[in-house]
């Protein structure tokens, strides 16, 4: 394998992608979830942006990745202010105890 920067963008991507799965997977924090995603959609994002070098189309792959960043940035604003309410009705913001409330 050669290593050009291509190769080190792509590790890079690689071992965000890991922090993001291996964050969702030891966090009940509703608040630190939404950060993690976070995580993961600006490692697709700059996937995104080294495809669209990589096949010779650099606009393509910018234009998408500016696309995904608005919807992301709607997706975490709303998580966030349902995360709000949740803490002001509910007392908490762990899942554990929010999945057990019944009724």
């Amino acid at each position: 394998m050669n290593f050009d920067p291509l190769n080190a963008v792509l590790i890079g991507v690689i071992l965000l992608l890991a922090v993001g799965f291996y964050g969702l997977l030891i966090t009940r924090n509703l608040i630190k979830i939404v950060l993690v995603l976070q995580v993961l959609v600006k490692a697709v994002v700059i996937a995104l942006v080294l495809a669209g070098k990589d096949s010779g189309n650099l606009g393509l792959g910018q234009s998408i990745a500016a696309t995904v960043i608005v919807a992301d940035t709607i997706v975490a604003v709303v998580a966030l202010a349902l995360a709000v309410q949740v803490r002001i009705r509910v007392g908490t913001l762990d899942l554990s105890k929010i999945s057990s409330l019944r009724g």
